[in-house]
């Protein structure tokens, strides 16, 4: 797989949407995508880039959904959530 880093990603639709709604910055969601803290496996074949993030007062997992098999690679959704223990792999 090519190292993140030069990976190129493109936004669906969907994924503009959301982070309109979801209130959350564009910016963070390139700086997930550049350096993520995990990359882990998703249902059908996805992987979501994540890390651990500050966002107003409170720690949060932001959640970047990828689909890899196009090129460039498109983020399918975003998303935030409290429930870190939920989606953070220890191993």
């Amino acid at each position: 797989m090519e190292h993140i880093a030069k990976m190129r990603f493109g936004l669906s639709n969907h994924a503009k949407r959301e982070l309109l709604r979801r209130d959350i910055p564009l910016s963070l969601v390139e700086a997930v995508l550049q350096s993520p803290q995990q990359v882990v496996p998703e249902d059908g074949g996805r992987m979501a880039y994540q890390s651990q993030i500050e966002f107003h007062g409170k720690m949060f997992l932001l959640r970047v959904i990828v689909a890899q098999d196009v090129e460039p690679a498109v983020v399918v959704t975003v998303y935030r959530t409290r429930r870190i223990g939920k989606y953070w792999r220890t191993e």
